[in-house]
């Protein structure tokens, strides 16, 4: 089983509109509801990956309900969400089908009591006996400590559970120092980070910080991986069109998927490029197009670079 951990869940709703102009009024041609947040993002691909993947976090008031109906309707990925008295988010996706841009809108999530937050970590960890991996993903709720993810990555090293930490800002730097196994940042939260806008460089900084491997996603120009035996960078063979949103979510489960099935760095790091460009074809984050996923496997290519360049 592979556990994701999704703190600030939320009801991903995607409208399609024919183009999107301020001031103005739109009329939807289409409005797809999905369980949202990065870390049931990754359950969803595991899922259709083969894998088992039990997703937990918080779930709360009507959105909560709803979350975890829509959930249930998605047999393959197993709830373990903790009830909360705050309502579930809701983040709006809003795609002009005539340039393929999508913009969006997130609300904050539930404020997280610190009863509920006990509840929480006795979950976690009971959850953490059957786990091959698990995943930190996504921002935080009001009211959880900004050292949460160094806590439950700590938890996870005690349970002799790799970790993956995928998160930004204050989170992502305290939760460095606890040693996850995996970082996963974007180009622009890296380069918040460290202060250096070179991929190469500011990777390898992060790994100073604590994290025993840096996977750094570059959007068009497909992922950097730096261990500490060596550097990667694979990218998609061609420009991609369509929705973004989810893409580093699917690289993320590409990752986990192939560090449980004990895959080398670039056959990792070509299967999470792959998932990611073709999550871009899907009409929702959580899913990926299976053609372009194929497709793509036997067309990107991986680079190493030299050692200490």
């Amino acid at each position: 089983m592979i556990l994701t951990v999704t703190l600030n869940a939320a009801v991903d709703v995607t409208y399609r509109v024919p183009r999107l102009q301020p001031h103005t009024t739109h009329r939807v041609t289409e409005v797809v509801e999905r369980p949202g947040g990065k870390g049931l993002n990754v359950a969803r691909v595991l899922t259709a990956l083969g894998h088992r993947a039990v997703a937990t976090g918080f779930a709360g008031g009507g959105t909560g309900d709803a979350l975890r109906a829509l959930l249930a309707q998605e047999t393959s990925v197993t709830d373990a969400l903790v009830p909360v008295g705050g309502a579930t988010r809701r983040t709006v996706a809003v795609v002009d089908e005539s340039t393929g841009d999508t913009t969006q809108l997130n609300e904050p999530g539930p404020t997280v009591t610190p009863a509920e937050w006990d509840t929480f970590m006795a979950t976690y960890r009971e959850l953490l006996a059957d786990a091959r991996a698990v995943a930190l993903c996504g921002s935080l709720p009001p009211g959880v400590p900004v050292d949460v993810y160094a806590r439950l990555t700590r938890a996870a090293r005690t349970a002799d559970v790799p970790v993956l930490l995928d998160t930004s800002g204050e989170p992502l730097r305290r939760g460095l120092a606890a040693r996850p196994d995996l970082a996963k940042p974007n180009a622009d939260e890296l380069a918040a980070l460290t202060g250096s806008t070179e991929p190469l460089r500011a990777a390898r900084d992060a790994r100073r910080r604590g994290a025993h491997t840096v996977a750094a996603s570059l959007g068009a120009d497909g992922m950097l991986v730096v261990t500490a035996d060596g550097a990667w960078q694979a990218a998609p063979p061609r420009r991609i069109a369509g929705n973004p949103t989810g893409a580093g979510d699917s690289a993320v489960a590409g990752l986990l998927s192939g560090l449980v099935e004990g895959l080398s760095w670039p056959a990792r790091l070509t299967r999470a490029v792959a998932l990611s460009a073709a999550t871009v074809r899907a009409p929702a984050a959580g899913e990926f197009d299976r053609g372009t996923y194929e497709d793509l496997l036997g067309e990107i290519r991986v680079v190493e670079h030299p050692v200490g360049v």
